[in-house]
């Protein structure tokens, strides 16, 4: 069984930046793709950014490109989104998953294990 703990959620103004990591419990961590994904109140869970499993591909949504980066250390089991410029919108859960059969796609499907989440709040 994988376990993935997201850490480093909090409060902070616009503007600001916030790291968040996902450490995964293990022994193939670096075998697979990582995503984050989020979802606000009142709102669908949705796809923020991937990367593969060395850490050579890395993609983004739209509303994040330029503003977040996903990185990984694969011997030390974790992933991090490292989120700058943030706005209101960016308010939500954040949750890292695990990409199963090597996958790191933008769907919600694509992944089999995920965290409980760490709480972003941005103010304005």
């Amino acid at each position: 069984q994988v376990q993935l703990v997201e850490s480093g959620g909090g409060l902070v103004q616009a503007g600001g930046s916030l790291r968040l990591s996902c450490a995964s419990s293990g022994r193939t961590f670096s075998s697979y793709g990582m995503g984050w994904f989020r979802q606000a109140p009142g709102k669908e869970r949705e796809f923020v950014t991937a990367i593969n499993w060395s850490g050579g591909n890395t993609y983004y949504a739209d509303s994040v490109k330029g503003r977040f980066t996903i990185s990984r250390d694969n011997p030390k089991n974790t992933v991090y989104l490292q989120m700058n410029s943030l706005t209101p919108e960016d308010t939500a859960v954040y949750y890292c998953a695990r990409g199963s059969g090597g996958g790191y796609g933008y769907l919600r499907s694509e992944y089999d294990y995920w965290g409980r989440g760490t709480q972003v709040i941005v103010s304005s």
